[in-house]
């Protein structure tokens, strides 16, 4: 047999095919080759086995970071194996739907926690489990419950009650404040309590079933007395605050109150109201309107001069005419809505834009000068004589002191002598003007010679003369005596 390496080949058709002779062998043999067999893949069966065992390795170790531990609770709900937001869903679904069955006087009566509008802070709670009480940490599995206050919204909780049980309830009656004519002033009248079941019991009968896991419990409904939303001591206090407004009310230039305004008027302005329980004050910009209509004419003028009595040095000794600024008020456009938010505010002064003009002062400049050589008074002002009388003095016995003196008393009548020791009493002397010690300008009601020394040391005059002297003569007013 003919070595099959050794013989000749060619490929047809992708058959390897193979021919050969032999010396003299007419004889032909034909070989086909059959294809070479693929070397086996090698398999890693233990690879693929291994990457879904890590891939779930990673998940639980993802999961233990984010959960919370198995066995943890928050009050009576059971959040272990959740996370913190599912866990958040859960408190809040399980407090909405905890019902409390109340014994009223209309029977009994089941409201839920949602009902009540109740809430736990389900986040934070959450949070707080997840924080004590991780997945990954083993030894925080199964650990006591986590308590959890319970408030409900006090109104929703009233009105829900008050619907449901109806024979349980009676209203309040608010406080009024209203403004009563006759006396010109605010009044209050008093609130009156109502009845209804007690919220509080009905809260704390709803936490207890909640932080104990049950999803109901009943609770005999107690009746408690109800305030008003408006007191009788808020309404007082409403009454004092108006009244004071109503006291000072007013259009102001300074300090002054230059335009009052009416009581009755500024609280026709003014309006007292509910506002979701308290007492609201609100102004009427309108109605104030009308009054700052007429302030230009209220509040224009020219200025007034002031006269005033001086001494030789110019001290003021009497005001004769006071003097006032001139002014003229300034632009009253939004006047009216600027002080109805002023009253809102509780404030009653509204400062008055003016443009002021200064008043000047006239001196008058008053003596008296006393010759007792001529028995004469005579009365100068800013050096001008302004009368000249005839008086009494002392007489020798009981002379008239000399000298400069100021006056420094005014009696409109009193009796002289009339001492135990005394040589003399004369009653009912008018119009005494005192200038040094029991020395003093009066009339003289009991003689008529004037010019002549007739006195115990005082200066006799008419009594129409002393008077005058008694008004013209303030306390200050300087007087000479000499001969």
């Amino acid at each position: 047999m003919t070595d099959l390496i050794t013989g000749s080949h060619s490929q047809i058709d992708g058959d390897e095919t193979a021919t050969g002779s032999g010396s003299g062998d007419s004889d032909a043999r034909v070989y086909a080759w059959a294809p070479e067999e693929p070397k086996p893949r090698k398999r890693h069966l233990g690879l693929w086995i291994g990457i879904p065992s890590g891939v779930l390795g990673v998940v639980a170790v993802a999961a233990a970071l984010l959960l919370i531990a198995p066995g943890t609770a928050v009050a009576g709900v059971p959040i272990g194996g959740l996370t913190v937001g599912a866990a958040a869903d859960a408190l809040t679904a399980r407090l909405a739907n905890t019902s409390i069955e109340l014994e009223t006087a209309d029977g009994p009566v089941t409201v839920t926690g949602a009902d009540l509008g109740a809430r736990v802070d389900a986040q934070a709670l959450a949070e707080s489990a997840y924080d004590a009480h991780p997945m990954w940490n083993v030894s925080q599995w199964n650990a006591a419950p986590l308590e959890a206050d319970v408030t409900i919204d006090a109104a929703l909780a009233a009105d829900t009650l008050r619907d449901a049980a109806p024979a349980a309830h009676i209203d309040p009656t608010d406080a009024t404040v209203t403004f009563d004519p006759a006396s010109a002033s605010y009044v209050a009248t008093p609130a009156v309590s109502g009845e209804g079941i007690d919220v509080e019991s009905v809260r704390a009968a709803l936490e207890t079933a909640f932080t104990s896991g049950a999803a109901t419990s009943s609770v005999d409904a107690s009746v408690v007395p109800i305030e008003a939303s408006i007191t009788t001591a808020e309404a007082d206090a409403a009454t004092a605050h108006l009244n004071g407004i109503l006291d000072h009310i007013g259009f102001y230039v300074g300090e002054e109150r230059t335009v009052p305004v009416d009581r009755a008027v500024a609280a026709s302005w003014m309006t007292v109201t509910d506002r979701d329980g308290q007492l609201a004050l609100g102004a009427d910009a309108g109605a104030i309107q009308a009054t700052v209509d007429t302030l230009p004419g209220l509040v224009d003028r020219a200025p007034v001069d002031a006269t005033v009595v001086t001494n030789s040095s110019g001290k003021v000794l009497e005001e004769l005419t006071a003097g006032a600024t001139g002014r003229t008020l300034g632009d009253t456009t939004g006047m009216a809505d600027a002080f109805a938010a002023q009253l809102a505010a509780g404030d009653p002064f509204y400062a008055l834009p003016v443009t002021e003009a200064a008043f000047a002062t006239t001196n008058l400049y008053r003596h008296i000068d006393v010759n007792l050589s001529a028995q004469r008074a005579v009365l100068y002002e800013n050096d001008q004589v302004v009368q000249s009388w005839a008086i009494s003095s002392g007489t020798d016995a009981t002379p008239t002191p000399t000298g400069n003196f100021s006056v420094f008393a005014h009696v409109r009548m009193q009796n002289m002598g009339c001492g135990a020791t005394s040589t003399y009493c004369t009653k009912d002397v008018p119009w005494v003007t005192y200038f040094a010690p029991d020395i003093a300008f009066h009339g003289a009601y009991w003689h008529n010679n004037f010019g002549a020394q007739m006195s115990h040391g005082c200066l006799n005059m008419p009594v129409s003369q002393a008077q005058f002297v008694y008004d013209w003569a303030p306390t200050g007013t300087e007087v000479s005596v000499h001969y």
